[in-house]
């Protein structure tokens, strides 16, 4: 082959014009600058939203025109952070999306995004991003394909020409160290746990230092407890702007709160959440919006002159806040109804938080005693027909025994079946004595039934020689479902957990124990006390309790403080005695413990679904409920020991007589849960 040959084959390879053409296209396209678009109009020219959302298709912001200017900020070079403190479903996760994509196709940079747990983490990846990724074809072009050679996509980091997507998450700090990037993105930051280091938020952020005013922190989130949340003093150390609209009626400029929210109640007071409208809070104006109004006003705010207006000046740091009330795919009365749902179920926190995007301040979470005892009402038996089970919760102190029997049936509603005080010392056998003659009792069912005590947990807390007795005691019934409980402090414990086994060494126990979370168990029961509405969760009281016992049931207050920078919340107990909540709670571990279907006992009993006594209010000359029910067994007092004094404060009629002895039964097999 000669050497023109070679030179004729050579330019063979270009002998195509439009060969030609393509090539010093592709090469011009790289020295072109890209064409001037924000963030937003970028997003709706490009983002496909993937099915399964409410509204798939190519994103658009005319329904949710509060979402422009927070995303268009991610690309102004004089702000440094941008805060959203966020109600939900108004779009706080599809602004940082369209953020984070276009950072990756159209203004590349390297990014970390960090989530409260890896769980989170997990989930946001599975349901958010990579789906956002999967509907669109841009994005699946420049992000690296899974076990790739082209660079780099897993569940800690995705790469892209020009940066890579790194994850973290606040609990792990070897997520976090070492790391940087220009850009972060913190999502639902009131989750996060703090390290000895300092806040996550805050550890990132120093570390994007290197990068000057080129560094942007994105951080996102509902808030929480006030004085606690961080996003609420993110928002507060920011320019604090809120969105604006203006009343059609009045041209008045507003922002929506929802102190302007009303609705109307029907001629008994019930709440009537479809009469929902806003109130104007214009001077002299007043006007109902529809739901169309608010829409409206809401679309067109910015286009009349309204939107976000800032508190402060702007120095760097734009923070935005934004309610539910803005959401123009929720209606109105939709949310009233949440706020009542919430308001029954004593979790006014979640509405404040999550809706209104506040926080929740409290002097303390805790039940009014007097409120309870209005809800007091008369049992058409001992156990009336909702309760399904019976559990027992036994307080140990010094000089007696304090036991409270719980009924439970659908949802866990329960009834306050008999509460007794034994009186004795536990380090002698004669109040344990007294105490199997309680367990071993049974209780008229409205059905007709006799119901018996199906489990019971036993507090082994107290001295050492207390502890040993009450160990004593629990192991000389096996098999009756008595079990020995310790309450454990400490957030995040379940109520029970596997008992734990110590047969030798130091320490050593004849027993299984359980271990109680004392206060998440605390919490439930005071929340379940708040409900007003009979239903799951909710408590149901007889007649015959005296305020005292109320008093004692509603004797712990929980609290929020700061402590050397993190959020305490602690038990705070308000009053000496505290007995009767303490009963409560054992007797709620009892039931975890046991773990039965309430749903096929109710079968069994016949009860289709729970059903509630109706309310009676109580009355100075109304008869107790012993005086109404069948006489139950009675105990003898075997100890001499009640003080005197301590007469009036025993829990009820019941208690402050003397119950004799029930004739001993011969047991079956199934301890206490024969013929069921």
């Amino acid at each position: 082959m000669t050497v023109f040959d070679r030179k004729l084959r050579s330019v063979g390879q270009f002998g195509n014009v439009f060969g030609l053409l393509g090539a010093a296209a592709r090469a011009q396209s790289f020295l072109r600058p890209p064409p001037d678009l924000t963030p937003s109009a970028w997003a709706e020219a490009n983002i496909q939203i993937p099915i399964g959302n409410a509204v798939p298709g190519l994103i658009r912001f005319d329904n949710a025109p509060y979402q422009r200017e927070p995303l268009d900020m991610t690309a102004n070079p004089a702000c440094t952070r941008i805060t959203l403190m966020w109600g939900a479903q108004v779009g706080k996760t599809q602004t940082a999306l369209c953020a984070q994509a276009f950072r990756v196709a159209f203004d590349p940079v390297s990014q970390i995004m960090m989530q409260p747990s890896q769980g989170d983490l997990h989930t946001w990846l599975e349901t958010k991003f990579n789906p956002l990724v999967e509907a669109n074809d841009t994005l699946q072009e420049l992000i690296a394909k899974p076990r790739g050679r082209d660079g780099v996509n897993n569940q800690r980091m995705k790469s892209y020409p020009g940066g890579f997507m790194m994850f973290s998450w606040s609990g792990s700090p070897k997520t976090m160290r070492g790391r940087s990037a220009p850009f972060i993105v913190c999502d639902e930051t009131d989750g996060y746990d703090r390290t000895h280091e300092g806040h996550p938020v805050g550890l990132l952020f120093q570390r994007a230092a290197t990068f000057g005013d080129q560094r942007l922190l994105m951080e996102i989130s509902t808030p929480t407890i006030k004085d606690a949340s961080w996003i609420e003093g993110a928002f507060e150390q920011g320019d604090q702007r809120r969105y604006h609209v203006v009343c059609p009626h009045c041209g008045h400029h507003q922002t929506l709160d929802w102190a302007h929210v009303s609705w109307e109640k029907d001629a008994n007071g019930a709440h009537l959440p479809q009469t929902a409208s806003y109130l104007c809070a214009g001077p002299g104006c007043g006007t109902a919006w529809s739901d169309g109004e608010r829409i409206a006003a809401i679309r067109d705010a910015e286009r009349l002159g309204a939107g976000w207006k800032a508190a402060r000046p702007f120095r760097g740091h734009a923070s935005y806040h934004l309610s539910e009330l803005y959401s123009c795919f929720r209606r109105l009365s939709d949310i009233v109804q949440s706020f009542l749902d919430k308001k029954a179920a004593n979790d006014l926190q979640t509405f404040i938080n999550v809706s209104l995007a506040e926080t929740w301040e409290e002097e303390g979470e805790q039940v009014d005693s007097a409120e309870l005892i209005q809800r007091a009402q008369a049992f058409a038996a001992p156990v009336p027909q909702g309760a399904v089970l019976l559990t027992a919760g036994i307080d140990m102190q010094e000089d007696r025994l304090e036991v409270e029997v719980v009924g439970w049936g659908l949802g866990e509603e329960s009834w306050s079946v008999d509460y007794q005080v034994l009186w004795g010392d536990p380090m002698r056998a004669d109040v344990w004595a007294d105490l199997d003659d309680l367990l071993d009792s049974s209780y008229l069912h409205q059905s007709g039934a006799q119901l018996p005590i199906a489990s019971a947990a036993l507090d082994t807390g107290g001295t050492g020689g207390m502890t040993t007795a009450a160990y004593e005691y629990v192991r000389t019934r096996k098999g009756r479902r008595l079990f020995a409980i310790k309450g454990v402090g400490g957030w995040g414990r379940p109520i029970v957990t596997a008992p734990s086994r110590k047969r030798t060494g130091r320490g050593a126990r004849p027993v299984d124990l359980f271990n109680v979370g004392v206060d998440e168990a605390k919490v439930v029961v005071m929340r379940r006390l708040g409900i007003t509405a009979p239903g799951p969760g909710h408590c149901h009281f007889p007649l015959s309790r005296d305020p005292e016992w109320y008093a004692q049931l509603t004797a712990e207050q929980l609290r929020t403080r700061m402590l050397k920078g993190y959020a305490v919340r602690e038990w705070h107990q308000r009053r000496p005695r505290n007995e009767a909540f303490d009963c409560r709670v054992y007797a709620l571990a009892a039931l975890k413990i046991l773990n039965p279907n309430l749903k096929k006992l109710a079968d069994r009993l016949g009860l289709a679904a729970p059903q509630s006594a109706p309310h009676t209010p109580p009355v100075a000359d109304a008869p107790t409920a012993s005086e109404e029910r069948a006489p139950a067994p009675k105990l003898r007092r075997r100890s001499s020991r009640k003080p005197p004094e301590e007469t009036a404060m025993a829990m009820g009629e019941d208690a402050a007589k003397p119950r004799r002895r029930a004739k001993r039964r011969k047991r079956r097999g199934g301890g206490w849960m024969n013929e069921w």
